[in-house]
């Protein structure tokens, strides 16, 4: 008896195995399906973002949150004196480096987006948004973003998002955007991206993470800002408190890379 019982185990080990081997496959088979046609089933990523530039010092930068982890790695890029641009809703960020090269070749906003729509088969399941040096903007929301999907521009921005409330959000921080000129422009952005989410934000959590990222250059070769909130369940209102942090702090890693003794001497000043 115990002999004819252990001589069945194999064969239900092997069962076992072959369930859990199909059941793997049909969960890559869904994956893959779900990457070819730009999210994983029943999952949706929903963003909003704004891309723009201080007339006043020429800075450019890039403020977004979305409903994924890691959005600073994945949709902001920017080139000190060239321009920026955000790749969301289903994102592939070799646009970016893509767009800021046609930029650097002097290509404006639209003339480089325009090259970007001509090369992605995908197009209508993106949503770009660029900002050159000059301040002119150009976006290009696909009809297969996640409603309600739109874009707002004006000179020296544009505001955009995807699975939103409604266009309220993007409306609200462009009108914040436009409010002070006279701040900061990591300030100014910070300032737009909360009023987008006052104004509704996401239509809904479709994941259980999310993430937000600043993202600042001016004439130099390295960033202003490069903040980054990489999951947080409240990822706008942490970017908030880290850029409290690091403002006062801004000028003083721009001096020390330039002129560390200069530094050194305005920190002991200052203590």
């Amino acid at each position: 008896m115990h002999q004819g019982a252990g001589s069945h185990r194999p064969r239900r080990l092997q069962n076992r195995i072959a369930i859990v081997a199909a059941g793997k496959i049909k969960l890559r088979h869904q994956i893959m399906r779900g990457l070819t046609m730009g999210a994983i089933p029943g999952i949706e990523f929903n963003t909003f973002s704004i891309i723009a530039r201080c007339s006043r010092t020429g800075m450019l930068g890039i403020a977004i949150t979305t409903s994924d982890i890691t959005v600073g790695s994945r949709c902001p890029f920017v080139a000190p004196s060239v321009g920026a641009i955000t790749t969301q809703a289903s994102t592939d960020p070799s646009l970016g480096p893509f767009a800021l090269r046609l930029l650097g070749l002097g290509y404006s906003a639209s003339g480089a987006l325009q090259q970007l729509e001509a090369s992605d088969p995908n197009i209508e399941r993106r949503q770009l948004g660029v900002v050159d040096r000059n301040g002119n903007a150009a976006a290009r929301t696909g009809s297969m973003n996640n409603p309600w999907a739109g874009h707002v521009i004006g000179q020296d921005y544009v505001a955009m998002g995807n699975g939103l409330v409604g266009e309220g959000v993007v409306q609200a921080m462009a009108l914040v955007f436009l409010e002070a000129p006279q701040l900061d422009l990591e300030e100014r952005l910070t300032q737009a991206l909360e009023a987008g989410q006052q104004a509704g934000g996401e239509a809904q959590d479709s994941t259980p993470h999310h993430s937000a990222a600043l993202l600042v250059y001016g004439s130099d070769s390295f960033s202003r800002v490069d903040l980054r909130v990489d999951e947080h369940p409240a990822p706008v209102t942490e970017l908030r408190r880290l850029l409290d942090i690091f403002a006062p702090k801004i000028d003083y890693f721009a001096l020390r890379a330039r002129d560390p003794e200069a530094a050194q001497a305005a920190k002991d000043a200052a203590i």
